[in-house]
């Protein structure tokens, strides 16, 4: 079984991410408004494209092998990459009100 995109892949898939925490600010990394989105093709491919907080961030090992982990235990998924892009730049408008909240930032 090979993954396929859709509406529900997706959802599970941002359901996954959300589990993975950023050890360094303690907020999940789609709260963190980090994933811009989530792929699957038909060879079990899934792609997680997403941004960091800054530039030469020191945690970004530990954070693709946390994502890396979370998405391959989905269905059908064999292979995960992460396309890491810069723009559009992230900025604390991208959090969600929750993060903003328990950051204390609202």
């Amino acid at each position: 079984m090979v993954c396929k995109q859709s509406e529900s892949f997706e959802t599970q898939a941002y359901q996954a991410l959300g589990k993975v925490i950023d050890p360094e600010i303690g907020v999940d990394l789609v709260s963190l408004g980090l994933i811009y989105g989530v792929t699957c093709d038909q060879k079990g491919v899934c792609t997680v494209t997403m941004t960091l907080t800054m530039m030469g961030c020191p945690l970004t090992d530990v954070l693709n092998q946390a994502i890396t982990q979370a998405v391959q235990e989905l269905p059908g998924v064999q292979t995960v990459k992460i396309n890491l892009v810069w723009e559009p730049m992230w900025t604390i408008d991208k959090m969600s009100r929750e993060a903003r909240v328990q950051l204390g930032m609202w």
